[in-house]
């Protein structure tokens, strides 16, 4: 592992253009769940009748009170990791540009990243569904469910629900990005649910370097990674950060 340690350092030392797409994986290290897979979210709820748009139109309160209240509990009292931290170090040593994340709570932002393209939306703000006011979900008043806003429609977060669309403008950002860096740096996630799963792909096919950093093997794992370094994403990074810094 070491030795991928030093190659993953001086792979980064020598570019100019790196970009990464981060996934559950890199937040557990905060305490919050993954959505899927063992353990996961919906392994408790069931995502078609309580994270579908439709189910938030025909009763947002019971979304509310069975999915949404829980989420906003957990992310209210999540931090950044070390995985966090090194990619925000990462940008101010000039050797990352944009982090593309699955993830909607906010923990890039917070570490100090600053160009962070939230491939499903944010938790981190809610919505009003009738005049578009947002309120940072922190500073949400839940002593009513659904919470309203001061108009009177019902808040929403501004993630994506299951039934409706990735934002175009994500997309066809995070799709440029990946096909135009050096380096695309894949980390905590397994990168099978679409359309995140093309990113490295699309990176791979324009000549770029895919360096995975996951705790086991997964799809990506010697077909399109270039090399995987099997570790938790806060010590990995946190180790090549470091090994970064006493080469450059």
């Amino acid at each position: 592992m070491d030795d991928l340690i030093e190659r993953a350092a001086r792979d980064l030392a020598g570019a100019k253009n790196v970009a990464a797409l981060t996934g559950a994986g890199i937040s557990v290290e905060s305490n919050i769940p993954p959505f899927r897979g063992k353990g996961g979210l919906w392994e408790k709820v069931d995502p078609m009748e309580y994270a579908h748009i439709e189910a938030f139109r025909r009763d947002p309160g019971k979304v509310w009170e069975v999915l949404i209240k829980g989420m906003k509990d957990v992310i209210d009292q999540a931090r950044p990791n070390a995985a966090h931290l090194g990619l925000a170090r990462l940008e101010k040593l000039k050797r990352l540009q944009t982090i593309i994340t699955q993830n909607v709570d906010g923990l890039h932002q917070m570490a100090g990243s600053s160009d962070v393209i939230e491939f499903h939306g944010s938790f981190a703000w809610q919505c009003c569904t009738r005049c578009e006011r947002r309120v940072p979900t922190r500073k949400l008043d839940l002593d009513r469910i659904p919470p309203l806003c001061r108009c009177g429609g019902v808040l929403r977060p501004e993630c994506v629900f299951f039934g409706e669309m990735i934002a175009p403008e994500h997309l066809a950002r995070s799709q440029r990005i990946a096909s135009q860096c050096e380096i695309m740096l894949v980390i905590g996630t397994s990168a099978t649910v679409s359309p995140a799963s093309y990113i490295p792909l699309i990176s791979k096919e324009s000549g770029a370097k895919v360096i995975e950093i996951n705790p086991e093997p997964t799809a990506l794992t010697g077909s399109v990674s270039d090399y995987l370094i099997a570790g938790k994403a806060g010590e990995t990074t946190s180790q090549i950060v470091a090994q970064l810094e006493r080469l450059i």
